[in-house]
Formats: structure tokens, C-alpha cells, sequence
């Protein structure tokens, strides 16, 4: 039987996800039923979908999250700007808030327009892996920012190839069986780079939250910029990184950028 199901339609830098208020409703969506909900041309259209639960923990709520191709997200730092701006809505509107992912517990400030999430601590830092691709030898970074991710650097990011190498190189056996996020990224001053963002189950976005965190920490790691990091996306937004040196690591990564509502309306599923 199909339902009518109330939505609200967010924006993060660029990355457009759906929120729906799962607290009473116990909707189970499909992988079929989330690309028709991102579909940009016979549904709503969105980078993906953002479910609000009750917290299963200590946390004040819980997300589901799903990439556009309906495939589960373990977390999204624009989408998780966004989600805290919807979350406002069922917390009175206080301004500190936390809710559950799949890579842990996430807490946001909500300033207005502008969103500060903390994210989860930065895992598996590889530098200078050497990977073989299609056109000859690659050198790659990587670390895990919430997801997977893979940075590039590149002269000219309005250049880079990002469709035909991000997709390469997030299929590439190197990074099986999981796959990567691929982040291309361009030094454009002391502290401040440019970065586009091939995302799994999605493709290139606006932008990606825990892409611009990756760049920002690979970049910090390799030529010592001072935190924070200001990152242009592709969208033409401005994202900051701040963070704090540990060691070979850093600790408390904080992505601060827009989330702003776009639409509210309902969809029959």
C-alpha cells in the first residue's frame, strides 16, 4: 500500500539531501524507494536520505542514512549539518545537540545558518601509497574521516579528471572491498585548498563533508598548515576544518559550513 510521507528538503554547501521525521512513523525504505526519492528528475532529487529515529544510546537522537544509489551511509558531514538544523526543530531549538551514526556519536552547534559538527577521530592515516591505474602510476593518500577517503593532489582542480579517475580509482582493488570516497585537491594558499569529491553511490556533489575534512587533514599532514583549514568546494561554498595535533593524528575535528532548508512537501511511496 502506498503512503504519503512528509519530507523537508536540505542543503549543505551544495550536498541536497531529504530529511524525513522517522520518529513515529517506522518507515523500512528500500533501496528501490530511496533512488526514487533522490531521483533528480522523477522524485524530489537529492544526494541522499537522512531518516531522524529515536537514539538507541545515550544520544539525544539517531539518523538512517542512505547514498542516493540506496546504499547505507556510515556518515556524511554535510548531511550531518543539515541533519542538526532538522533535529533543532524536535529539541525545543537549543543550539547543542548529539545524535548516532554508524561511525559513532556526532555532536553539532547550530548558529543560525551555520552548523559545527564534531567528527569521529580520523583512523588509517596511509601517505604516499603508490597505486597502478589505467594511465600509468599514481600516488595517493588516504584516511578514514567517518568513511573511507582517498586524496589526490592536483595542479588545477577545474582540470582534474574527476569522473572517469574518480570512479577508477574508487573501484580500484586497493581499496576493496569497501571501495573509497576520492577527493582531488588543489593548494591555494598558507591554509586554505580547493577540493572536488568523487563520492561513493553517488558520483561528483557540490560537495562532501567528510571529503573537505580529509583533504584538509592529508593537506595539514603534508604541508603543515595551521588549522584552521578553509576549503572552497565545488558548489563555490566555504568550509572550515579546525583541529588539533596529536601525535601522527589529529583529535577533535570540527567541519563548520551552511545548512540551510530549501522545500518542505510530501512524496507517496
Amino acid at each position: 500500500m502506498r503512503v504519503l510521507v512528509d519530507f523537508t528538503k536540505m542543503n549543505g554547501a551544495g550536498n541536497d539531501f531529504v530529511m524525513i521525521d522517522n520518529l513515529e512513523m517506522g518507515l523500512q525504505l528500500t533501496p528501490e524507494q530511496i533512488q526514487k526519492i533522490c531521483h533528480r528528475q522523477r522524485g524530489i532529487g537529492a544526494d541522499g536520505v537522512l531518516l531522524l529515529r529515536l537514539a538507541k544510546g545515550d544520544a539525544d537522537l539517531g539518523w538512517d542514512f542512505f547514498n542516493q544509489d540506496g546504499s547505507v551511509g556510515e556518515m556524511c558531514g554535510n548531511g550531518a549539518r543539515c541533519f542538526a538544523r532538522f533535529a533543532q526543530r524536535h529539541l525545543d531549538g537549543r543550539k547543542s545537540l548529539s545524535f548516532e551514526t554508524l561511525a559513532g556519536v556526532i555532536e553539532a552547534s547550530v548558529d543560525g545558518e551555520s552548523v559545527t559538527v564534531g567528527l569521529t577521530p580520523p583512523q588509517d592515516f596511509r601517505i604516499g601509497d603508490r597505486i597502478g591505474i589505467s594511465s600509468g602510476e599514481l600516488e595517493i593518500h588516504s584516511v578514514n574521516t567517518g568513511v573511507p577517503h582517498a586524496v589526490l593532489f592536483v595542479e588545477d582542480t577545474d582540470k582534474a579528471m574527476v569522473s572517469e579517475l574518480g570512479h577508477e580509482i574508487r573501484h580500484h582493488d586497493h581499496y576493496s572491498p569497501a571501495g573509497t570516497n576520492v577527493n582531488f585537491v588543489q593548494c591555494t594558499g598558507d591554509d586554505s585548498i580547493r577540493v572536488r569529491t568523487y563520492e561513493r553511490g553517488v558520483g561528483e556533489t557540490l560537495a562532501c563533508g567528510t571529503g573537505v575534512s580529509a583533504a584538509a587533514l592529508i593537506t595539514a599532514r603534508l604541508h603543515s598548515c595551521g588549522s584552521p583549514v578553509r576549503v572552497r568546494v565545488l558548489g563555490g561554498d566555504d568550509l572550515g576544518v579546525a583541529f588539533e595535533p596529536d601525535g601522527d593524528s589529529f583529535a577533535n575535528v570540527q567541519l563548520t559550513g551552511p545548512a540551510e532548508f530549501v522545500f518542505s512537501g510530501q512524496i507517496e511511496l
